[in-house]
């Protein structure tokens, strides 16, 4: 499957197949292939929670408000923003350093950067949603590649998530993400707008 077949092909699915597993080996494949996604400053800041066990998919599906996606999926992926994810930069940069990539003034010159950048609550927060947002998309192109379906939720509760999971402050709760094998009855991929109705070019040209 090539990226474009991949893109055109992919739909949101609604309906899992319950007798249908991944292996710890396919979830971690997925995620690293997510962790392929952009991020500002290269900090890395998406993190994922994987659920597969059953008492935990009836925990998060009644948070989901009863959608039976979340309990028949092979795994429901918890993806989450880091809201500090700053302050951990120059560790997620330590890899570029040892490959020659950058500097410690480089490393020195982003951390300060993005500490002042993100000292600002709302920039913080867009950046935990926008980051995570690519992470999971990327994860859904890779699923697609390997014959699996994904659907990107928000109807969730994500204090009620945070409660349930134990998941820290510093990280935002952004979406919730069934992977798995496909069961009959899906919607067929939907329509999309056009270039023209969503493009425009240069300054005033107006949407």
């Amino acid at each position: 499957m090539t990226t474009l077949e991949a893109i055109r092909g992919r739909i949101s699915a609604n309906k899992f197949d319950p007798t249908q597993e991944l292996s710890l080996q396919e979830i971690r494949e997925l995620v690293d292939l997510a962790a392929q996604a952009p991020s500002s400053f290269n900090q890395q800041n998406w993190r994922f929670i994987a659920v597969t066990k059953k008492e935990d998919k009836e925990k998060l599906t009644a948070l989901a408000y009863g959608q039976q996606k979340v309990a028949d999926a092979a795994v429901t992926f918890i993806v989450l923003g880091d809201l500090r994810g700053h302050e951990r930069l120059a560790q997620a940069l330590e890899p570029s350093v040892k490959a020659g990539l950058i500097g410690a003034k480089d490393v020195e010159g982003w951390s300060g950067m993005a500490a002042k950048m993100y000292s600002d609550e709302r920039m913080a927060r867009d950046e935990a949603v926008r980051s995570g947002s690519l992470a999971a998309m990327t994860l859904m192109l890779a699923a697609q590649d390997k014959g699996l379906a994904s659907g990107p939720m928000i109807g969730f509760d994500p204090e009620g998530v945070r409660k349930a999971f134990g998941i820290a402050e510093r990280y935002l709760p952004v979406l919730l993400l069934p992977v798995g094998r496909a069961a009959p009855g899906n919607w067929p991929r939907k329509p999309r707008l056009q270039a023209d109705q969503v493009l425009a070019f240069g300054s005033g040209a107006g949407l």
